[in-house]
């Protein structure tokens, strides 16, 4: 199921350069692979988490919320539930420090991102790209977009499950418009520079994180 398309101001013009980049199919079906493998190997770690959040709290394992994708395409983004709240209207409240919303086990799934694991559906579907800006719900794309005027460039590219911001220290809460105008320099710069080798660098770097620290997301 897929929502409505988001429309985008003229004067945005996409950011990334076909001499920079791979063939746009190529990429895709580079990570439509790689997202079989892991989906193969993970297996049975996604069917423990979506048995232990069913256990945890009532409610759906998989929780579904509209996001941006490239070009202003909207559709269904898939985590592991980690609220006792499916918030996916207007108004979607970020989470923080201490958030009654948050469940006992999504704590813990939030800060190690295996909440995350579900989007390998969305880069099966051509949704997402392993590697990319973080797409947002769209009450924040609504928001952010009105505060920051190169924010809608981040809709040149697929979005990602991780990006060069999130190894780049922003990540979680964006309480000010300047933490937010941060991440949409790094994303914008990841566009600009995007390559098959960035991309691995993004990948390690990603998984290294998560299994050397936890994230800053609550």
């Amino acid at each position: 199921m897929r929502g409505r398309d988001l429309a985008l101001p003229e004067q945005q013009e996409p950011l990334n350069s076909s001499s920079r980049d791979l063939r746009p199919a190529l990429r895709t079906s580079v990570d439509v692979a790689l997202a079989v493998v892991a989906l193969f190997l993970l297996a049975p770690l996604l069917a423990l988490i979506a048995l232990l959040v069913k256990l945890d709290s009532r409610g759906a394992a998989l929780f579904r919320q509209t996001r941006t994708g490239r070009n202003g395409h909207t559709f269904l983004i898939y985590k592991f539930r980690t609220m006792h709240v499916q918030e996916n209207g207007a108004e979607v409240r970020q989470a923080c420090r201490g958030d009654r919303r948050v469940t006992r086990l999504g704590a813990f799934l939030r800060q190690t991102s295996l909440d995350e694991l579900p989007q390998l559906l969305n880069v099966l579907r051509g949704e997402m790209a392993l590697v990319g800006p973080r797409p947002h719900a769209m009450a924040h794309d609504t928001y952010y977009g009105a505060q920051i005027a190169a924010y809608a460039r981040r809709f040149a590219v697929r979005p990602g499950i991780t990006g060069w911001a999130q190894i780049n220290g922003s990540r979680g809460a964006t309480p000010t418009v300047e933490d937010m105008q941060r991440r949409v320099e790094l994303d914008l710069w990841y566009v600009r520079n995007r390559s098959f080798a960035l991309d691995l660098h993004i990948l390690a770097a990603t998984a290294l994180v998560a299994l050397v620290r936890r994230t800053e997301a609550y």
